[in-house]
């Protein structure tokens, strides 16, 4: 017996959103993000600050390093490219 699974709007509208700070700008309509969280030592308890580089599309090229930006989860792009840049939050001074 074969359940079926529908999916429904919600379910694919569902996405990651992350934000974080625009590393570079180099590559052409991409920008890397830099996402940090802090996380508790396994051992010592003390919070320690783990980040991780994510690759996001900027269609416009638009963001600029310095940046904080919004990245929303996607189809992949390419290799490396999951994200996609939502919206630029605050601009580099």
């Amino acid at each position: 017996m074969a359940e079926t699974v529908k999916n429904t709007a919600s379910d694919r509208t569902a996405r990651k959103m992350r934000q974080g700070l625009v590393v570079s700008d180099k590559m052409d309509k991409t920008v890397v993000v830099a996402i940090e969280r802090r996380v508790p030592h396994p051992v010592y308890g003390k919070m320690v600050t783990r980040t991780k580089r994510l690759k996001a599309h900027d269609e416009a090229n638009s963001a600029k390093v310095g940046d904080t930006v919004r990245i929303v989860e996607t189809r992949p792009l390419s290799k490396d490219k999951r994200w996609r840049l939502l919206e630029i939050v605050e601009r580099a001074r």
